[in-house]
């Protein structure tokens, strides 16, 4: 019994302190991913380019299991500019094109749906009308009307 105390206290100060380590990571590696974008953005770079080398040094300092999403990126970069407005104030009129515009997104899924639902439909008439020339072939007899047979 006593050689599990010792295992246990050592797993409950590694569960206690992984987290802080992870999160200071975390947060400097966001920092950083905020200066590299917001200079290069600043520097006449376009938004591409930018956000390809922020998210790039992101997902290296990260590290771990898990990668970072490029929304978990964004939202990093955007976090370090809100919070230190000070240094990146010129950097807030590039944090827009991190963002897509939701409701734009939302109208053209709206609309592929739309296109889909017509598509299935238009399938349907089709099967239908196909179905009912089927039905109205077998109502005709096979023998040939002759036109001129009294």
């Amino acid at each position: 019994m006593k050689t599990f105390k010792p295992k246990k206290l050592i797993l409950l100060t590694l569960g206690l302190f992984s987290p802080l380590v992870f999160t200071a990571s975390k947060v400097n590696a966001g920092s950083f991913g905020a200066e590299i974008f917001c200079t290069m953005r600043d520097g006449g770079n376009d938004h591409e380019s930018s956000w390809d080398a922020a998210y790039t040094y992101i997902k290296k300092q990260k590290g771990g299991f898990f990668k970072v999403s490029p929304k978990q990126a964004a939202a990093q970069i955007t976090e370090s500019v809100i919070r230190d407005r000070e240094n990146f104030s010129y950097c807030v009129e590039y944090l827009d094109k991190l963002h897509p515009n939701r409701k734009l997104i939302r109208d053209l899924e709206k609309e592929e749906q739309r296109k889909e639902q017509e598509a299935q439909e238009r399938e349907n008439k089709r099967k239908k009308l196909e179905k009912e020339l089927e039905e109205t072939n077998e109502n005709f007899s096979e023998e040939t009307i002759d036109r001129y047979s009294y």
